[in-house]
């Protein structure tokens, strides 16, 4: 009875854990983080979108990166949540509720954030939103403040060969 038991929970917990594709994940992000992404993207365009749950304008800019998406699929887009661990479901729901899960995800991990910070931008100080744009090469251009479509855009046309 005890090995039914176990070969059940464990079926379970296989199944549960592959519901959710690794696209679904909130990956923590932590010391080093920063420079695992780099590398995961090398010679590929992508925009790293910086947020919290306690920013209005960053949920209203949930809608312009899910359309910027739309329109450019073939982008790699990376959300990055300021928050705590701790506030991980909130996160998620508004992922989900903006179509926005199905990027690369992470929140904060419970590493210092301004460490955290100074690992991405020196010269970010923490404003949000933050949305920055990676050519190919790792250039990259960085804004603060709410997002517009067309701007977006032009700034896509600046990463993309």
């Amino acid at each position: 009875m005890f090995r039914n038991l176990s070969i059940a929970l464990l079926t379970l917990l296989a199944a549960s854990s592959t519901t959710r594709g690794d696209e679904h994940t909130l990956k923590t992000f932590a010391t080093g983080s920063y420079q695992q992404i780099l590398s995961e993207n090398i010679e590929k365009p992508f925009v790293l979108a910086i947020w919290s749950i306690d920013c209005p304008s960053c949920l209203k800019d949930m809608d312009v990166l899910y359309q910027l998406h739309q329109r450019h699929p073939q982008l790699t887009m990376i959300m990055l949540s300021t928050d705590e661990p701790g506030a991980s479901d909130q996160v998620n729901t508004i992922l989900t509720q903006h179509k926005l899960d199905n990027l690369q995800n992470w929140i904060f991990g419970n590493d210092d954030a301004q460490k955290l910070r100074y690992e991405i931008d020196p010269g970010w100080y923490g404003e949000l939103p933050r949305t920055y744009f990676f050519s190919s090469s790792h250039q990259r251009s960085g804004k603060s403040g709410a997002l517009k479509l067309e701007e977006l855009e032009t700034r896509i046309a600046d990463i993309i060969p």
